[in-house]
């Protein structure tokens, strides 16, 4: 695969960066953006979300004869408080690099050939009814984004659920977000935090566990170093595996070695039970102790099964096991010294200080995921500080709408807009809203998003439409999957803005319309949904990824199913869809609501949003005088006896040293948007690895040397980083992901979490040598 072809990755080897953009932004220079004069009346200023991470921040874009011209923060969002971090500033410019798709693209004789789009959806439909006839329902597939706009995952769901009856749905926030769900669904019951962003303003400690959100949600980030500013009795405690910036602006920086968190989340449990810091009457009304399996495996083989056995415990079986944990015996496993894991738990146990933590994909992204989510809600539980003003455990996401689109729509294997598949009242609901009979919607769940990619390449899946994300970079254990994807009898469609390497294996490209070219909604990590109208005409034959869908479904047979008319059907599907979250748990706001307003958190009830959710004191779902955890049958939380378990790879004679993948500030997963923007590009133009000095004297490198990286599944060469932005411990080394032209993830293990089927991509073993 010539993956070093496209214009801007070609341009960037042979000149310098700036010439690289030049080339893709003819006419535009970085400073002809920076000085633009946005006080003309010419320009019409509009909200829209951020198209970055999932933080939600409030956009205003700046629209001049049908271009966007100009970017500013939205002072009147609560997320961003008219701040953006450098990708918001600059996130225009995604919409217009020269090498855009612009037309639909066909493969004939094995290349890539312009063709009407509406030619190529008659192929899409013809091959979908193709594959059906031959090979039966479920070897079709569809796998989507949480960049989907809300509407976008909703009539992919309808269609392939509802309409073709296969639960072959499934969506990139698998990799980044499905641990948080299952960890919320174990404990709570319900999924997305309990909390909101407001709890920054409130909390007088952090901790960030794993989570980089300096560089990774540097927005929120600000508000907490705003926070500390401002009362300076405020701690901010970075956990982590390696030294960042985050580390840097923290009070205290605590390093533990990779996949320990969990023996130091339940050590910390344990410090708290023999100080007597337990609230003891919260835990009395509110909480119920489970146990569940163990030894649980890591997914890495075809077909892998796994289902967890849910089991009582009380106070004092959860006391007892947690003797295994005490501070000494975890600082033996995790580096962690004990002083300092007791310092931790005496943040979390002092009773005058509300705590507040954060995490990301350094606990989601974990073959324990469930567990270690689990965990850090016990820690919160036991002393009571949850669901009140600065006291949250809070999963953060990534991608923009993976709360709204993936988790809200259900784009997940498992998943309906409202509950799960295997449940008949939500097969009903289902039916009845979709007008669909019953019987179409499939009680049991297909592939999750690894036995997908093993699915296409095994044969069991011959068809696969992907929307708006880029897995021939991002899938662990890349090559596997790419030569899967190549094998005979395969069929690709591809809905993109951009070539990326998985345009390379694909069999139809359609150019879809980007975020303020089309209306749509996203839903953030505070339960936030967030509308953009559509502000200026997509490119070409571009095209929204929703009517796409409609299109297809429509030549299916599917008319009924998708009546809507182009100039009203945004609006159309919105009142659908709320149609499943009809209730005081989950209301969501009305679409005249959302284009009014610079998002809305639900539940939205009686006009009013909820910021804490199980406190009746802010939470109308709930009831009585405490706290009601109503995602449960018994109105309790769960607290969870969740053992230390390894990674499935660990560091060997072999393969010496843990590889750590991840993101950087100016790049945005892929970088297939990011790279695109002059100064984004400019500024990291190339992947690199992160070493230790005293590994980096060892093996005889220096700053800016080439290295291989090795593990048992491939290698890659790439330049060597030494006290850089970030440094990892002696043993360690991290590579980000976001360039093309490094595939770091033909290096990763495909292990995953046997809960939430979630791949680890923060622990492998790899080898470093001289290039």
């Amino acid at each position: 695969m010539d993956i070093t072809r496209r214009a801007f990755i070609k341009t960037a080897a042979a000149q310098s960066a700036v010439a690289a953009a030049a080339v893709l932004f003819p006419g535009i220079s970085f400073g002809a953006w920076k000085n633009l004069d946005t006080s003309s009346g010419g320009i019409e200023w509009k909200k829209a979300p951020c198209r970055f991470c999932g933080t939600g921040c409030g956009l205003l874009v700046g629209v001049s004869l049908d271009r966007a011209v100009a970017v500013k923060g939205d002072p009147n969002c609560s997320v961003n408080k008219g701040l953006c971090c450098v990708k918001g500033y600059h996130s225009i410019q995604i919409l217009y690099g020269n090498d855009r798709y612009r037309k639909a693209l066909v493969r004939k004789n094995g290349e890539l050939v312009e063709t009407p789009i509406q030619e190529a959806l008659d192929l899409v439909a013809e091959k979908m009814k193709e594959t059906i006839k031959d090979h039966g329902k479920d070897a079709v597939s569809i796998y989507g984004s949480g960049q989907w706009s809300i509407p976008d995952g909703y009539a992919a769901s309808k269609l392939f659920k509802g309409c073709i009856g296969t639960n072959n749905v499934e969506a990139n926030a698998r990799l980044c977000m499905a641990s948080a769900v299952t960890g919320f669904m174990t404990s709570f019951g319900l999924d997305e935090p309990m909390g909101c962003y407001d709890d920054i303003d409130h909390a007088d400690v952090f901790v960030t566990w794993g989570n980089n959100m300096a560089e990774m949600h540097p927005v929120l980030f600000s508000r907490m170093l705003a926070n500390r500013k401002t009362k300076t009795h405020v701690k901010i405690i970075d956990f982590a595996t390696r030294t960042t910036r985050t580390s840097q602006a923290a009070d205290k920086s605590i390093i533990f070695s990779p996949q320990t968190d969990l023996a130091v989340a339940n050590a910390i449990c344990h410090e708290i039970i023999r100080n007597k810091w337990v609230n003891e009457d919260f835990v009395e009304k509110h909480v119920s102790f489970r146990k569940g399996k163990t030894n649980i495996g890591y997914g890495t083989e075809d077909h892998f099964k796994f289902t967890d056995k849910e089991e009582t415990a009380d106070f004092r079986e959860y006391k007892a096991f947690l003797q295994d944990y005490t501070p000494e015996k975890v600082e033996k496993i995790s580096g962690v010294p004990a002083k300092d894991i007791k310092y931790m738990a005496a943040l979390y146990g002092d009773p005058d200080k509300k705590v507040t933590s954060f995490w990301c994909m350094g606990m989601n992204q974990h073959t324990r995921g469930t567990w270690i989510n689990n965990l850090v809600y016990n820690i919160h539980l036991l002393v009571g500080k949850i669901s009140t003003p600065g006291n949250s455990p809070f999963s953060l996401t990534g991608q923009p709408s993976a709360c709204g689109t993936v988790r809200e729509v259900g784009t997940l294997t498992h998943k309906l807009p409202h509950g799960v598949v295997a449940n008949e009242t939500a097969r009903k609901l289902a039916a009845e809203i979709w007008q669909v009979p019953v019987e179409n919607i499939d009680p049991k769940p297909s592939y999750h998003t690894v036995e997908m990619f093993r699915a296409l390449d095994r044969g069991d899946i011959r068809f696969m439409w992907i929307q708006v994300t880029n897995p021939m970079v991002t899938m662990p254990n890349l090559k596997r999957y790419r030569k899967g994807a190549q094998k005979q009898g395969r069929f690709i469609v591809l809905s993109e803005i951009y070539p990326t390497p998985t345009s390379d294996i694909a069999d139809v490209i359609l150019p879809s319309a980007l975020w303020v070219e089309r209306e749509g909604f996203f839903g953030n990590s505070e339960r936030r949904t967030q509308h953009n109208e559509q502000m200026v005409p997509p490119p070409g034959d571009a095209m929204c990824n929703t009517w796409q869908l409609i299109e297809v479904a429509r030549r299916l047979g599917y008319e009924k199913q998708f009546p809507w008319i182009r100039e009203a059907y945004i609006e159309d599907i919105w009142n659908e869809y709320i149609q499943f979250h009809d209730n005081p748990k989950h209301r969501m706001a009305s679409y005249k609501e959302l284009k009014a307003r610079s998002g809305v958190q639900w539940p939205f009830v009686d006009g009013m949003e909820t910021k804490w959710r199980f406190n009746p004191e802010y939470d109308p779902a709930a009831k009585g005088d405490g706290f009601d955890f109503y995602g449960k049958p018994d109105h309790k939380a769960r607290i969870w006896i969740r053992p230390y378990e390894p990674a499935a790879e660990f560091p060997d004679n072999e393969y010496p040293l843990w590889l750590n993948t991840g993101r950087i500030l100016e790049h945005w997963h892929t970088g297939s948007m990011t790279r695109r923007v002059p100064i984004l590009h400019k500024s990291a133009p190339a992947s690199y690895v992160e070493i230790n000095p005293d590994d980096a004297g060892a093996l005889g490198v220096t700053n800016g040397s080439r290295v291989k990286v090795s593990s048992r599944r491939g290698s890659v060469v790439m330049t060597a980083s030494i006290n850089g932005r970030g440094l990892p411990p002696k043993g360690m080394v991290f590579v980000p992901f976001f360039d093309e032209n490094h595939l770091i993830n033909e290096v990763t293990l495909d292990a995953f979490c046997p809960i939430s089927k979630q791949p680890d991509y923060k622990k492998c073993a790899v080898r470093l040598e001289r290039a």
